[in-house]
């Protein structure tokens, strides 16, 4: 399918889909380059605006998460720096000094719709143990029980990966399956995404609806950060591609237009709507693909890898030709074919150590060669996720 064929539809009626659609619950994403002023701290005008049209949602039942940047952005005008910083301490310190600015700035604001607001931080970490996982889910569930609002960010002082790639963008789409949530709205300085890149001149047209996150529609987007944001676009469509799996909508959209949010959700036709696929991934699989980071890679033959593509077969080790990687019990790993292609992601059952012992060995030896035998599949067809290759 080619880019324009699948961008192609009828936007009118797209838009009407999301605007008629059960939407019960919301995640927005606030992006730095909306929020802040180089050089001048936040943008407190904007962030007004934001709160005034979230206020609105929440009075006609809706249920609306909060994930905002902004820490950075905030730790720079209160600590009086000329220029963002540039070194990793620096930002980490500079996070740590704008967080709580920032959330007292959401407070002045949502104060004046009665509304409470409740910080939380999170890494990578947090939501890569299942266990830590469905605690946030309980705690983020009680919160909006109660009706407070809570504003997520990453806790940027320690997540060391998370602060240099803007994982805000995967963040946000990783909440949203958390939560079960019914649309994504990322809020940036752009108006979505575009055929060709806008700033290489030209004349780019904006792609107003995206079927499915094809590589062709991956291509599309640059991966330029701003000076105060360290996401570009292609963040943004990769957390439209994994809420699209969780079976839900994404918008990217201009957060500097007027009334942005409650506009798009009467229907008018702004920023690029992402539409869920047609078979969304169990919740589960759904945490293994989009939440959890390989440790290792496993390579099977070819054999092996059409039992698991064709017939939704486990994992054993006789179908096993290489093992790479540090990994433990119940990590994720990547499952490639002898092409050396990445085609599913799974939980593995023994340890690289292990594995490296039992490749190709019959599942009846493996307790002879390891001198016990935890279980017969290496990846359990219900802990293994299958790629779009």
């Amino acid at each position: 399918m080619s880019v324009s064929d699948n961008t192609r539809a009828n936007d009118g009626q797209l838009r009407e889909r999301l605007r008629t659609r059960n939407i019960k619950r919301i995640v927005i994403k606030i992006g730095s380059s909306v929020l802040a002023l180089p050089q001048c701290g936040l943008n407190t005008a904007t962030i007004e605006s934001i709160s005034s049209q979230i206020a609105s949602l929440r009075s006609q039942g809706l249920e609306i998460l909060l994930v905002s940047s902004g820490a950075i952005a905030s730790g720079v005008l209160k600590l009086g720096l000329k220029e963002p910083p540039r070194t990793l301490p620096l930002k980490q310190a500079v996070a740590a000094a704008g967080q709580s600015h920032l959330i007292r700035t959401y407070e002045k604001f949502f104060e004046v719709y009665s509304t409470h607001v409740a910080q939380i931080l999170l890494t990578h970490e947090d939501l890569r143990d299942r266990k830590r996982y469905l605690n946030a889910r309980t705690t983020l569930l009680t919160l909006l029980q109660l009706g407070a609002l809570p504003i997520i960010n990453e806790n940027d002082t320690v997540a060391v990966d998370e602060i240099r790639f803007g994982d805000n963008d995967t963040l946000s789409a990783q909440v949203a399956s958390l939560m079960d949530a019914d649309l994504l709205l990322i809020l940036t300085d752009t108006d979505g995404l575009y055929d060709k890149d806008p700033g290489a001149g030209g004349n780019p047209h904006l792609i107003p609806s995206v079927a499915e996150v094809t590589v062709e529609v991956e291509k599309l987007a640059g991966a330029r950060p701003g000076a105060l944001g360290t996401g570009g676009m292609l963040t943004k469509i990769r957390a439209a591609k994994a809420m699209s799996q969780a079976g839900g909508f994404t918008v990217i959209a201009n957060g500097r237009e007027e009334a942005i949010i409650t506009r798009i959700l009467s229907g008018e036709v702004l920023g690029t709507l992402f539409l869920p696929t047609e078979k969304p991934l169990r919740s589960r699989k759904h945490w293994i693909l989009h939440t959890l980071r390989p440790r290792g890679e496993i390579t099977v033959d070819d054999g092996a890898k059409e039992a698991l593509v064709r017939y939704g077969k486990s994992l054993l080790p006789s179908g096993i030709l290489d093992v790479r990687g540090n990994f433990a019990f119940g990590d994720a790993v990547s499952c490639l074919g002898q092409d050396l292609r990445e085609f599913a992601r799974g939980l593995v059952n023994y340890s690289a150590r292990d594995l490296v012992k039992i490749k190709g060995a019959r599942t009846d030896t493996i307790e002879s060669i390891l001198g016990r035998k935890d279980y017969d599949e290496v990846i359990h067809r219900d802990d293994l996720v299958l790629l779009e290759v």
